[in-house]
């Protein structure tokens, strides 16, 4: 009640919904909740900035709603590093905000943002190649994500312009946000929605370990047994489980097949890069048995 109460508040606070007679419960929810939460953040957190990788908006919802608010930014180390970013009086949690000032954005071909600013870095060391495939001869930047701008310039990603999976079936699915959402399964530590050139999407995932253990004491397996990650009633309850974290994608945008991957991908090993972006083909490549047995066994 509190964060639904909260964000009600912050809603109308920012103009975009009617005042509500919800809103006088708000001094008493902030009373005994929220100010709490708060609290334990030092008390006298005025804002938080959000960015690195897409902020979920249930996420930004709870913080928001227990009056936290969250602004959600967005740029490129080539960028040094902020292209926009949302302001406390104009928060719309699921966009990137609006460019700073002296930053010109607009969307390219297959809707890709571009960006120009004197912020936009002068090139890769060394590397002539790949600085003249991202950096327009006029300055625009190719960011590498999908976007749309709109009517009061806020910008919204839609998805990454490499990271499209296109199935057999001609839908073209962007994995980045099936991937956010099943994460926030805490039982999903790392997650990597798969399919390219496949009739259905499936998934490698990585458990958390305690939780791992305690599902399998649930379900009455044998941790030790060492065919346990093929084991097909695990399997099934993890596809179940995956399925409620994604249950409003398109029925097309569903999993069907799941991979247990026994150890978590690091920077160490090359397979995520230093901000945690998991680098889709070296793993694909790493597990490319393990995907062959998914889609065989169909």
């Amino acid at each position: 009640m509190a964060i639904s109460t909260g964000w009600r508040k912050f809603e109308y606070e920012q103009k975009r919904s009617p005042w509500s007679f919800h809103l006088l419960l708000w001094p008493l929810l902030d009373k005994l909740v929220a100010s709490k939460v708060k609290a334990k953040l030092g008390g006298k957190l005025r804002f938080a900035v959000s960015g690195g990788a897409a902020l979920s908006p249930k996420i930004a919802k709870l913080f928001i709603g227990l009056g936290i608010p969250i602004q959600q930014g967005y740029g490129l180390t080539e960028t040094s590093p902020v292209i926009a970013g949302n302001q406390v009086e104009d928060n719309i949690p699921a966009s990137i905000g609006t460019p700073l000032p002296g930053i010109e954005v607009k969307i390219g071909k297959d809707d890709e943002l571009l960006s120009r600013s004197p912020c936009v870095m002068m090139g890769y060391w060394d590397n002539k190649e790949a600085t003249q495939k991202i950096i327009e001869p006029d300055g625009w930047l190719h960011t590498g994500d999908k976007a749309r701008i709109d009517k009061n310039g806020h910008i919204f990603i839609t998805g990454r312009l490499k990271e499209i999976i296109v199935l057999t079936t001609g839908e073209k699915v962007p994995p980045a946000d099936m991937e956010m959402a099943i994460a926030l399964d805490s039982l999903f530590e790392q997650v990597m929605v798969i399919g390219e050139g496949k009739p259905s999407l499936g998934a490698l995932v990585c458990l958390e370990k305690d939780q791992f253990a305690s599902l399998l004491q649930s379900l009455g397996l044998d941790q030790n047994d060492k065919e346990i990650l093929q084991n097909k009633t695990l399997l099934s309850v993890l596809v179940n489980r995956i399925q409620k974290q994604i249950h409003s994608f398109p029925g097309y945008a569903q999993i069907h097949h799941v991979g247990i991957v026994p150890d978590p991908w690091t920077v160490e090993e090359g397979l995520i890069t230093p901000t945690l972006k998991i680098k889709r083909n070296v793993i694909l490549n790493k597990y490319s048995a393990l995907v062959s047995a998914l889609y065989s066994e169909r």
